[in-house]
């Protein structure tokens, strides 16, 4: 079940972040990715906040639980230090999956 949720959410033309409200990780990748220009629907934000199963699946995935999981079309690229490291590469990432106007 935590599976298909969370395949449910992602998209090859979209970008998918798993938070929780009272993180500031989170806050500042929501943020950093409000910057660009994407087309409705390309850019999701899921809180998973209480949702500790949702967390385990990541760990069991992705190698981490920690909040915020992003994902770059299918891709979990990891979270905030990781999409901040990656930022010069983001316009040219987005624009390729075609999740920008």
């Amino acid at each position: 079940m935590v599976d298909s949720f969370v395949k449910s959410k992602l998209g090859d033309n979209k970008v998918t972040l798993f938070v929780k409200g009272s993180c500031p990780f989170c806050k500042n990748a929501i943020a950093l990715l409000k910057e660009f220009n994407f087309l409705p629907g390309c850019l999701e934000v899921v809180d998973i906040t209480g949702m500790d199963d949702i967390q385990d699946y990541f760990q069991k995935t992705t190698g981490q639980r920690t909040v915020p999981r992003v994902f770059i079309g299918r891709t979990c690229i990891g979270g905030f230090s990781d999409l901040q490291k990656m930022e010069q590469q983001l316009p040219t990432m987005l624009r390729q999956i075609g999740a920008l106007v």
